[in-house]
C-alpha cells in the first residue's frame, strides 16, 4: 500500500496491483475453483447477530502478507479494549492461492479473510450470508460495493474500499498547449486536448494505453461502468459486451491509438514511468491508485500533476467509474465466524476503525491515499482522512476522490470468470490498439468466445 510520499521498501508493481484487485495472475486458483456465478443456483448459510457483551474466544483472519496487514494490526489494541475476551490473530498469506481450496475443502479455513472483489462471487456458496448483520449499514455503504458482494439477493461480503476512476493531468503541459483543464469534461474534449498537446510536441503521446491484457481490460471496464453502470455482465449474468457503452469506449480507444495519441506501456513499468515523468504522457484517465506513481517514482514532474473527475461520455453523464477493490468474507465453514464479523464491523463501520486504517497510522504517517472507504459517512469532504499530496501541487485528492467514490454508478457485477476473460477481451483489446482488429471484431469475437468458453461452462 502507498501513502503520501512514503513508499514501503520492496513494494512492486505486482504487489500494488494485487492490493487494488487489478491483476489476474495469481487468481487462477480462485477461477478454477469457482463454483457459482450470477444466474446459477446454490444456497448460502446466514450468519446471525451476536451479542457483543458475550463475545469470547479466538479467531484467525487472513490478509495478504503486506503493509495492509500491518495497518490492520494497528487496530487490534482498540478492538481488544472493546472486546476484551476476544483474541484475534491476523495472518499474512497468499489469499488468492490458499483461500479457494480452503473454502472448498474446509481444511485450514480461516474465520475471515480479505478478498479482492474479482473473486468473491465465484466463491459465494462457500461464504456466509451476512445480509442480516449488514442490514443496519447498507444505507451507509456505496451501492456498487454492495452490488459486487451480492449473490442471489444476499450479501456474501463486507465492502472495504472503493477505487474510483479519476483524471490525472500535467498542468504545465496543458498550460503550454493552451488547454484549459476545466474544459476536460467530455472524452471528446480529452481527445482534442491530446491533439493540441501533440501538435506542439510531436513526441507526446498524452494518454496511456495499457499493455497488460488483464489491466487493460480493467481499464476498459472503468470506461464502460461509467456509462452503463454494470460491467461485462448484468445482474442476471448476461453478457453486456455488445452494447453502445462498449462500442463507444472501444471507438475512443481506437482513435487514441490510430492518431498516435497513446503511449503503450504497462502500468508502473520503467517505460511508463519515463513516459509520464517526461512529457510523453500527460492525460491519464485511471483509478485513484495512479497517484502511487506520482508519489513513489516520479522525479521531474512532481508537483506538476493535478487530478479531476473523469470526463463524461454524454452531457450530464457520470464522472466516475470503478477500477479495482476488495472486501472481507467469512467462510461458511469458519469455526468462529461471529468473531470475524465483530472485527470487520469495527474496522469498516466504526469511525475509530476507518480512521485508523485510512487515516494517519504507524505504518503510513500521512494515511493511505490510493483507495477510499466504502462507507458513505467516512467519505466526508469536510473531514479528510489523509493530507493533500505534494506531487499534486498540494491539491487535495480527498476532495476529488470522495466525490468520485460516491458517484460510481451502481449495478457493477463481477463474474467468477472475470480474470479468464482477459484471454479474449483483454487480448483483443491489445489487437485493437495495434490496429489489427476493428471495434466490431473486438465486440463480436470477444462476446462469442467468452459466452462459449466461460459463461456456458460456468453453469
Amino acid at each position: 500500500m502507498v501513502s503520501n510520499g512514503v513508499v514501503p521498501s520492496g513494494l512492486s508493481r505486482r504487489t500494488l496491483l494485487q492490493l487494488m484487485g487489478a491483476v489476474g495472475a495469481g487468481t487462477a486458483a480462485a477461477g478454477v475453483l469457482s463454483a457459482c456465478s450470477p444466474g446459477t443456483t446454490s444456497t448460502t448459510k446466514a450468519l446471525a447477530s451476536v451479542s457483543p457483551s458475550t463475545a469470547s474466544g479466538s479467531a484467525t483472519l487472513w490478509f495478504r502478507d503486506d503493509d495492509l496487514l500491518k495497518v490492520f494490526k494497528t487496530l487490534l489494541p482498540g478492538f481488544s479494549k472493546k472486546y476484551p475476551n476476544v483474541k484475534l490473530t491476523l495472518v499474512g498469506v497468499d489469499v488468492d492461492t490458499k483461500l479457494p481450496p480452503a473454502l472448498v475443502s474446509g481444511t485450514g479455513v480461516p474465520d475471515g479473510s480479505f478478498f479482492t472483489d474479482n473473486n468473491i462471487l465465484g466463491q459465494a456458496e462457500h461464504l456466509y450470508d451476512v445480509s442480516q448483520l449488514m442490514s443496519k449499514y447498507t444505507a451507509d455503504t456505496v451501492q456498487y460495493k454492495l452490488d459486487v458482494n451480492s449473490y442471489q439477493g444476499k450479501l456474501v461480503g463486507i465492502p472495504w474500499d472503493t477505487d474510483p476512476g479519476l483524471l490525472y493531468y500535467r498542468e504545465d503541459v496543458l498550460s503550454g498547449a493552451k488547454v484549459d483543464p476545466g474544459s476536460l469534461t467530455s472524452y471528446d474534449a480529452l481527445l482534442n486536448a491530446a491533439r493540441e498537446i501533440k501538435g506542439r510536441n510531436p513526441n507526446a503521446r498524452p494518454i496511456p494505453l495499457e499493455q497488460d491484457p488483464n489491466l487493460a481490460m480493467q481499464w476498459l471496464m472503468m470506461l464502460v461502468n461509467q456509462q452503463q453502470g454494470t460491467g461485462m455482465i448484468d445482474a442476471n449474468g448476461k453478457l453486456t459486451i455488445d452494447t453502445d457503452a462498449f462500442r463507444k469506449a472501444l471507438t475512443w480507444i481506437k482513435a487514441v491509438a490510430d492518431e498516435g495519441l497513446g503511449a503503450r506501456s504497462k502500468f508502473a513499468s520503467s517505460a511508463q514511468i519515463a513516459q509520464a515523468d517526461g512529457d510523453v504522457i500527460s492525460l491519464a484517465p485511471w483509478a485513484i491508485w495512479f497517484n502511487f506513481l506520482i508519489q513513489s517514482t516520479f522525479k521531474k514532474s512532481v508537483g506538476h500533476w493535478r487530478v479531476a473527475e473523469l470526463p463524461a461520455w454524454t452531457p450530464g453523464g457520470a464522472r466516475s467509474g470503478v477500477m479495482g477493490g476488495s472486501s472481507f468474507v467469512i467462510p461458511a465453514k469458519a469455526a468462529h465466524p461471529e468473531l470475524a464479523w465483530l472485527f470487520y464491523e469495527y474496522a469498516v463501520y466504526s469511525a475509530e476503525g476507518y480512521k485508523g486504517v485510512f487515516g494517519p497510522n504507524s505504518v503510513y504517517p500521512n494515511g493511505i491515499n490510493t483507495a477510499l472507504p466504502s462507507v458513505k459517512s467516512a467519505l466526508d469532504p469536510a473531514n479528510p482522512l489523509f493530507k493533500p499530496l505534494a506531487g499534486l501541487g498540494s491539491q487535495s485528492v480527498w476532495d476529488v476522490g470522495t466525490k468520485a467514490s460516491l458517484a460510481i454508478p451502481a449495478g457493477y457485477r463481477i463474474p467468477s470468470w472475470f480474470n479468464q476473460a482477459a484471454t479474449y477481451l483483454g487480448a483483443n483489446l491489445q489487437k485493437l490498439m495495434d490496429g489489427r482488429m476493428s471495434v466490431d471484431d473486438v465486440v463480436k469475437k470477444s462476446a462469442s468466445a467468452i459466452q462459449t468458453n466461460l459463461v456456458d461452462r460456468s453453469h
